[in-house]
């Protein structure tokens, strides 16, 4: 039999518990239920919080799950995974050190304070494009390409268009490695002399290339690799 959050004493239930006591007296598991709203037929929300908190070794680990691993949990479909990976990228961005949008790109620091968070414990390579104005202030940042970073996936006509699209006046290249070795590989430096070579000839330069680890980085314009 389903045990279900309104057969709960009122003193048990999730919601009820949140507004006496505040969100931070909630355990993990009666805040994902929260989330969740609703269970199924068969299993309760907190029943099926728990079965998300069973596949991971602590909550830190949330921030790195995707929509398909939570869609092999019975009883989580699409609205209940977005709901989940919504609330883990609201939770990312509140706890952001710098706000994108306002800040001007002159150091590699500032690129690698803020994708540290973004990227840098991904256990994929991620490659973003940050388009520039006059100012180095960002007009967008865009994630191009999920994978090994390659000359099959890196491809300058991809990265330009979008700087056409938006008149940037710049560009920085940022893409993580996930064993964390932050020096860049035969492919990192193909991809970037290719890029460089074709922005200064459209005038839309390459102006740095960021790799970023979990604790630190490589610049390519810091080690005048570029």
């Amino acid at each position: 039999m389903v045990v279900k959050i309104k057969d709960l004493p009122k003193d048990e239930r999730p919601y009820e518990r949140l507004v006496k006591l505040g969100a931070t007296y909630l355990s993990n598991e009666e805040l994902i239920a929260i989330l969740l709203k609703s269970g199924t037929k068969e299993i309760s929300s907190k029943e099926l919080a728990n079965m998300i908190l069973s596949r991971m070794d602590n909550i830190n680990e949330l921030k790195n799950i995707n929509y398909e691993q939570l869609r092999t949990i019975k009883g989580i479909g699409m609205s209940k995974a977005c709901i989940i990976l919504a609330a883990v990228e609201l939770s990312r961005r509140i706890n952001e050190p710098i706000n994108i949008e306002q800040e001007s790109f002159t150091s590699s620091q500032l690129v690698y304070q803020y994708y540290k968070n973004k990227i840098g414990n991904k256990k994929q390579e991620y490659f973003y494009c940050l388009y520039l104005d006059n100012r180095k202030k960002l007009i967008r940042d865009k994630l191009l390409f999920i994978g090994t970073v390659n000359f099959s996936v890196v491809h300058p006509r991809e990265v330009f268009k979008e700087a056409y699209l938006l008149s940037a006046s710049a560009i920085i290249c940022v893409h993580n490695h996930p064993a964390n070795y932050l020096f860049p590989s035969r492919e990192d430096i193909e991809i970037t002399k290719r890029l460089k070579e074709v922005g200064n000839i459209i005038g839309i330069p390459i102006v740095d290339h960021v790799i970023v680890g979990e604790n630190n980085y490589y610049s390519f314009l810091e080690n005048g690799d570029i």
